[in-house]
């Protein structure tokens, strides 16, 4: 799939407020300074379209795109960010999980993991909660030119031992992405087309 539009429609924190359209969407979830911004905008061929900044925690609302006019980009706050206040926090962590259990355009989550780093626990806990409440996801692997390949399929493959160490009989699907020289980019937006291209047909 090539992405030939991407607009932004709407920044809120209540998952009411959220657009009124049957298109399906598939949000974009990680902690913060995962390098969820960059990898928007690689995906859309839009530096400038999702916020980037030297500081975590900068997406702070639900953010939504109308991407080829058919689907839509959600973009979510990053999660387990220690310098934002407490009440903020707590924000976030209500509307986020409004989001995935209320909104029924919801078709697919990917949650950001930075491939450099071993299984994190507030990584596992997530994609565990995830599971518990039925919400189809995949795991999309980050900043991928940081590291040589041979550590790259080691890594991937100590996070789905991981998983299956911690009850999950199947690994959700998996992606190897570099915003910086676009690493994943086909896979991903492909996946994302069959997928809508199921929705679709089921319509």
């Amino acid at each position: 799939m090539k992405i030939n539009t991407a607009e932004f429609v709407i920044s809120n924190s209540e998952v009411k407020k959220c657009p009124n359209s049957p298109l399906p969407e598939y949000a974009f979830i990680g902690r913060s300074n995962v390098g969820k911004s960059s990898l928007i905008n690689m995906l859309t061929n839009n530096k400038n379209l999702a916020k980037t900044s030297s500081k975590p925690g900068k997406t702070q609302l639900i953010n939504h795109f109308l991407i080829n006019k058919n689907w839509h980009l959600v973009d979510l706050p990053g999660y387990g960010y220690a310098k934002v206040s407490k009440s903020i926090k707590n924000s976030f962590q209500k509307f986020i999980t409004n989001y995935f259990e209320n909104r029924e355009q919801l078709t697919c989550a990917f949650v950001l993991v930075d491939i450099r780093h071993e299984a994190q626990k507030i990584d596992i806990d997530f994609i565990n909660y995830l599971g518990e409440a039925g919400v189809p996801f995949g795991i999309v692997f980050t900043k991928a030119d940081k590291i040589g390949k041979t550590i790259i399929q080691k890594n991937v493959a100590a996070y789905k031992k991981k998983l299956l160490e911690v009850g999950w009989e199947e690994t959700p699907p998996m992606f190897v992405t570099s915003s910086e020289n676009q690493t994943g980019k086909e896979e991903l937006l492909n996946y994302i087309d069959e997928i809508n291209q199921m929705v679709f047909k089921g319509q």
